[in-house]
């Protein structure tokens, strides 16, 4: 069934592609396609093309949200769903544990002095 939908939704999208090279630009972009000699220069053809593109375009929106659906129900679910809960901190760099502050609560770092400057040293 998946194989049949991926070949339905690439036809669908080689048709689309090819819908849309059809269709007369209407920016002008840069003077490029749009002129007097257009192979497609009526109103109807226009709006049948603006029409087919807009049915294909659902078409390719429906396959696209049909083959999410048949992916997720053959991997048993998101890929969310596999992450365990939870997982513990890697290793640091060193092979170290950081050191924990001591029994007082203060910190290890030492006290800064700041009555005197800091004047750096070259």
């Amino acid at each position: 069934m998946q194989q049949v939908l991926l070949v339905i939704h690439l036809i669908v999208a080689l048709l689309l592609i090819g819908i849309i090279m059809l269709q007369r630009s209407e920016g002008g972009a840069l003077g490029i396609g749009g002129g007097s000699g257009n192979l497609f220069s009526s109103r109807g053809v226009a709006s049948g093309l603006t029409r087919s593109t807009a049915i294909l375009a659902a078409c390719f929106f429906a396959t696209s949200v049909a083959l999410t659906m048949l992916a997720n129900k053959k991997s048993g679910g998101s890929i969310m769903d596999q992450v365990p809960v939870t997982q513990t901190a890697p290793a640091a760099a060193g092979g170290t544990a950081p050191a924990a502050p001591d029994a007082s609560g203060s910190s290890v770092l030492p006290k800064l002095d700041t009555s005197k400057p800091v004047v750096p040293t070259n």
